[in-house]
């Protein structure tokens, strides 16, 4: 019975809210207007965050569980000023496309991708792209940056090695330059010179590839000598053998790489060895700025909320004071009161709580239309903003409901 009349009470509770919302639009609307946008820019900066997750997950999960990186800067954050001491790596030897032949050629090693990076121009007849990125890879550079090359073919081996004049485009230069046009087969030139597109690729969706940019990719070697793109940046993305310990590969590369540079035992590595976890570690700590940016914002909405809140809640105490009269002479407790008015001040919070999702809702119905992003909102996102809001109706909703809850039921039943 007791279970049941609490039910009730909170039933009464909700149906008293509502009927306030109603009667005063323009203080209640303040008030679920402040709820509302902190629980917006919750649901849509979790939803952004969850899909970009997603995509850098795929993008790591396509290099494989076991791959692993070398390079010339460390993955991690640091306070670097330019000198030799905040940033010693600035002043470590380039890795180059001879040292990733030797690291092949360990046993447990199936394959080395080699990567540098750049920008050119890509002109067609006369249409033309100012700035398009150009990635130089090694030949098997699907293997590690997964994706799909959806026209033509990549380039082989022995285009990588003699500096073949190809191209491979992704779809925004089919787009812009071919006008969606076949693009295979046709000639461009790229810093002037001439270059035959080979394949059309379409890489894994991620926030990193939004793929609102034009993007070539061209042998390694063919960067260097066409393009004239240096080697200082160059990286490297190791592949172990299927079933092989990748801690074991890790040492015999760093071994292999210390004795290429002649380091004697008690000097540090000049390079840097990073795995997919470590730059997962790294991306988590750049997310966690946005995640402290984002409670603020939505902390800033709760707290404008909850002020309206005890605003509504104390003229609906004035207003409602002959009927808690009333309610007491008749038996109500303390308790019964207090329980009501906390119910009715919950009731406010989560129905701004439930116009912040819907308005959040379309717009990560947006932002996963019109961007690479694939934003979706958790469950527990959902379940956390309504706990939130909820708990911060009864928080600020307390201060009313004591006063409700302490009215002498003689003095209220005066009350005019």
């Amino acid at each position: 019975m007791e279970l049941w009349s609490k039910l009730a009470n909170m039933l009464e509770g909700v149906v008293i809210a509502l009927d306030a919302i109603r009667s005063n639009k323009v203080r209640a609307g303040l008030t679920i207007l402040g709820i509302a946008v902190g629980v917006f820019v919750v649901t849509v900066m979790s939803a952004a965050v969850h899909g970009i997750n997603e995509g850098v997950s795929r993008s790591m999960a396509a290099a494989g569980p076991t791959t692993f990186f070398i390079t010339k800067w460390p993955a991690e954050i640091t306070s670097c000023t330019g000198s030799r001491d905040s940033c010693p790596w600035r002043f470590y030897p380039r890795l180059t496309l001879e040292l990733a032949k030797e690291i092949e050629r360990l046993p447990q090693v199936r394959a080395v991708t080699a990567h540098i990076s750049s920008s050119s121009s890509i002109k067609y007849v006369d249409r033309a792209l100012p700035g398009i990125q150009v990635d130089g890879f090694t030949a098997r550079w699907l293997d590690v940056q997964g994706g799909d090359i959806i026209d033509g073919r990549n380039f082989t081996e022995l285009e990588s090695e003699t500096a073949a004049p190809v191209v491979i485009v992704n779809e925004k230069v089919v787009e812009k330059l071919f006008l969606h046009e076949g693009a295979v087969g046709k000639e461009v030139r790229m810093n002037g010179q001439l270059f035959t597109v080979i394949g059309v690729y379409k890489p894994i969706a991620n926030a990193f590839d939004s793929g609102d940019r034009g993007k070539g990719i061209v042998p390694i070697t063919t960067a260097q000598r066409r393009l004239n793109i240096g080697i200082a940046w160059l990286d490297l993305t190791v592949k172990p053998r299927d079933g092989v310990n990748r801690a074991e590969v890790m040492d015999e590369v760093i071994a292999t790489m210390r004795i290429a540079r002649h380091l004697r035992p008690s000097e540090p590595n000049n390079f840097f060895v990073s795995t997919p976890e470590k730059l997962m570690e790294l991306y988590d700590r750049i997310v966690g700025v946005f995640f402290l940016v984002m409670i603020t914002l939505s902390a800033v909405g709760l707290l404008v909320g909850g002020v309206g809140v005890v605003a509504i809640m104390m003229i609906s105490v004035t207003e409602r004071t002959r009927e808690i009269g009333v309610r007491k002479a008749l038996g109500a407790t303390r308790g019964t009161i207090l329980w009501q008015f906390l119910v009715e001040a919950a009731t406010l919070t989560t129905v701004g709580a439930i116009a912040g999702l819907l308005v959040g809702g379309a717009m990560t119905i947006v932002i996963r239309s019109l961007t690479p992003i694939e934003a979706s909102t958790p469950p527990a996102a959902i379940i956390a903003a309504l706990g939130a809001s909820a708990f911060a109706g009864v928080v600020f909703g307390m201060l009313p409901a004591l006063k409700a809850s302490k009215l002498d039921p003689v003095e209220a039943l005066r009350y005019e």
